[in-house]
């Protein structure tokens, strides 16, 4: 088994972790890898699944409170146990070894893996505003019943070289993280700012809060029916189904997690950071979709010719930040949009993929997944499961579209989140008197709320009829880790 250094090393022998990451790095990666393709894009289904500005805002507002409640909390576990793997080792320490493989084989077959294509697609999506070329309609061949488009083979080749990054070791990934992070917060608030005081649309303003609060349901682009008026149950649900793209431009401030052993202090540092990191992209996204809110009118329709009449809800390939930029600084402002959804999807899969790396080592060093992941290489990270991680993402490329990789994650992600949650209680009853650097902020009410939302969400995906199928599918794939299990600790004995 790898050693490790002290805390206050930064250097390493060759094929040990590197203590290399400050809190500022640590701040770059959480924000870095929360703020990818999502917040352009998902304010669109929101509009539809809700139908009102106000229940728009509720949606990231309940959003940015489940995530602060969680990130919070969660950062007990993480002083408890600032080990490579992260929220691997939590679940492990919390319930033994069975749930934290199941967590570590979902977050390879569709979490990380899964997110990580999911934000390449993007990637490649937003390439082909700046060169057409790049287009799900460009197929360059088929494998029978399997187009392969100009957009998966760019987004593989994106995977593939933030890998070879990444192998080359820790400092060079973060490296990148600090220069694109610093980059696309700016960039945000920028945007928000040039939308109060340019783009102020004074006809989208009195469509959006004339009435807040008058709930429906809009078809998506391409779907049959109308407009649906929504009563308390069916907005409940509503509100729900939406949650699912929000939480998903939220996820990924765990990953900082997963390299405890990589970061310097880091009974404090992961705190911290989570912590910072979660408030500043929460406030940025509720601001976001404020300015989507007074530049564009909330209700459109997918015929119209005019970024107005299509608004939110009907925005070009959902890409409402695009419209806003396109609204304000004309045909110019798509193409800096563009660059900057380029930079910030590069830098998520940045963070993502740097962090993922490090669960599966942990399940290795366990004896709970191949064994030749289990190895540092000579730069001191976990190459071998670097590009084990890179091989299954590619695949998932090629597996559907956006909003299909978004479905399978979502349920998953937030049902382990929960079980982690719940970790919490357990070990303050079964080691009450574990050292606790950092004691849950709120304990016992700030954790039971998370707790409480996220099982409400979990259940309503499972029961959604737009949801159902794909939170089914989600709850199989960890099942299918039960039998995985046994032959792993069949080669064990």
């Amino acid at each position: 088994m790898a050693e490790t250094l002290p805390p206050s090393s930064t250097d390493a022998a060759p094929g040990h972790f590197r203590r290399a990451l400050t809190l500022f790095d640590a701040v770059m990666l959480v924000t870095g890898s929360m703020i990818g393709s999502g917040i352009f894009l998902v304010s669109a289904d929101i509009a539809r699944q809700v139908g009102s500005a106000g229940w728009l805002l509720v949606v990231w507002l309940l959003t940015g409170l489940i995530t602060m409640a969680g990130a919070i909390s969660y950062g007990e576990l993480a002083a408890m146990f600032p080990k490579v793997g992260g929220q691997y080792v939590y679940l492990r320490e919390a319930f033994g070894k069975l749930v934290a493989f199941l967590y570590g084989w979902t977050l390879f077959l569709v979490i990380q893996t899964g997110v990580i294509a999911a934000v390449a697609v993007a990637f490649a999506k937003f390439t082909g505003v700046l060169r057409p070329w790049f287009s799900v309609k460009n197929v360059l061949f088929s494998i029978g019943p399997f187009p392969f488009s100009s957009v998966q083979l760019l987004a593989i080749l994106l995977i593939v070289g933030i890998t070879a990054i990444n192998a080359r070791g820790v400092r060079a990934g973060k490296l990148i993280q600090n220069v694109l992070s610093s980059t696309k917060l700016v960039a945000l608030a920028l945007l928000i700012l040039f939308g109060l005081f340019l783009g102020l649309n004074a006809d989208a303003v009195q469509a959006n809060f004339h009435d807040l609060w008058h709930a429906t349901r809009s078809p998506a682009p391409g779907a049959t029916g109308g407009i649906v008026p929504l009563g308390t149950g069916s907005l409940v649900i509503a509100i729900g189904m939406a949650m699912t793209g929000s939480l998903f431009s939220s996820d990924s401030w765990n990953n900082i997690g997963f390299a405890g052993e990589e970061i310097q202090n880091p009974e404090r540092t992961l705190v911290r950071s989570m912590a910072l990191g979660t408030a500043i992209v929460t406030a940025l996204y509720i601001l976001i979709n404020v300015v989507y809110l007074l530049v564009l009118p909330l209700k459109g329709s997918p015929e119209a010719a005019t970024l107005a009449g299509r608004g939110i809800q009907y925005a070009a390939d959902d890409r409402v930040a695009t419209a806003v930029a396109e609204s304000v600084m004309g045909t110019a402002g798509a193409y800096v949009l563009a660059i900057l959804i380029m930079l910030s999807t590069f830098g998520a899969n940045n963070g993502i993929i740097l962090s993922g790396a490090r669960a599966y080592y942990a399940m290795a060093q366990d004896g709970l997944f191949f064994p030749s992941l289990a190895t540092l290489n000579k730069a001191g990270v976990p190459g071998r499961a670097l590009w084990a991680q890179c091989l299954w993402a590619c695949l998932l490329c090629l597996s559907g579209s956006y909003g299909q990789l978004l479905n399978y994650v979502m349920f998953s992600v937030i049902l382990f989140y929960l079980i982690t949650i719940i970790g919490i209680f357990v070990l303050r009853r079964t080691r009450p008197d574990a050292p606790r650097p950092y004691r849950a902020w709120g304990y016992p009410v700030l954790p039971g709320l998370y707790v409480v939302l996220a099982s409400a969400f979990c259940v309503i995906l499972l029961i959604a009829p737009d949801t159902a199928e794909y939170s089914r599918y989600g709850l199989g794939l960890v099942a299918l880790g039960l039998p995985v299990y046994w032959l792993f600790r069949q080669r064990l004995r």
